[in-house]
């Protein structure tokens, strides 16, 4: 496993670009997912997660997966479960002190980092870990965020129009003025009666 870890650290780019089209492909199941019930895809995407991050990546599926932020390094294997950068005890050469055959887990994720695209995510404060969403599918939870993101924005372009309409509607008169008409229009409209 710990091959296959540091296998895909060094191609983190190519896991950020299958994470990406993974992801995306969620987002559009989303309508698929939402009439199906999350409840009841929750348990098989979660076991194709637990399955693809646990060869891959040596996930401890904690439900908050924050490979893309870290290098493509699972920072649930540290040793000490350090979420935001290395302990004050690494070791000459980038070991973990815990562990001394292994290397650290945040000097890979800075070794990921630097292969990926979105580089500068390794910089955020990452949040501590919600044990609660233990073993729940992480993959899942984020389409499901993406999706509603993409909603809100869509109906917030439908809405905006509709306010400022109204607002215009407060300014402008209710009715517009009339052009008058030619000599001729009005005349021949007595001339009927």
């Amino acid at each position: 496993m710990y091959r296959i870890r540091l296998f895909s650290v060094r191609h983190a780019r190519a896991f950020e670009w299958i994470y990406k089209r993974v992801e995306n492909m969620m987002v559009l199941m989303d309508p698929v997912f939402a009439k199906i019930g999350y409840n009841r895809v929750e348990k098989p995407i979660a076991l194709l997660e637990r399955g693809v991050k646990g060869l891959l990546f040596d996930c401890q599926m904690c439900g908050q997966c924050v490979l893309s932020s870290t290098g493509m390094s699972c920072p649930m294997n540290c040793p000490k479960q350090l979420r935001n950068g290395p302990c004050g005890g690494v070791r000459p050469g980038g070991y973990c002190e815990v562990k001394p055959q292994m290397k650290c887990v945040w000097c890979q994720a800075w070794e990921g980092a630097d292969r990926m695209r979105e580089n500068t995510r390794i910089h955020d404060v990452l949040p501590p870990v919600d044990r609660r969403l233990q073993g729940s599918s992480s993959w899942l939870r984020v389409s499901r965020e993406k999706a509603a993101e993409l909603r809100e924005s869509r109906n917030a372009g439908k809405t905006a129009v509709a306010k400022a309409f109204s607002e215009a509607r407060k300014i402008e008169p209710a009715t517009a003025p009339l052009v008058p008409e030619p000599k001729n229009a009005v005349d021949r409209e007595v001339r009927k009666t």
